[in-house]
């Protein structure tokens, strides 16, 4: 009988609020560039290869170009 008390205390105490919480976040939109202007540079930042055109750095992919913050 004592066990079952204690069980259903510490129940009570531990079982009605959870520390843990939930963040939700919106997917980030990414634009993608499917042919770079012609006046488009390539540059090396860190070892790895950039194209750079309008003041931004992109990285090439399968599917094109994108946005990247170098």
């Amino acid at each position: 009988m004592k066990s079952m008390l204690l069980f259903l205390s510490l129940m009570l105490l531990f079982g009605t609020s959870s520390c843990a919480t939930r963040v939700v976040t919106k997917p980030a939109t990414v634009t993608i560039v499917k042919t770079p202007p012609r006046h488009y540079k390539i540059v090396k930042v860190k070892g790895k290869r950039y194209y750079f055109w309008n003041g931004k750095h992109y990285k090439k992919t399968k599917k094109g170009y994108i946005f990247v913050r170098v």
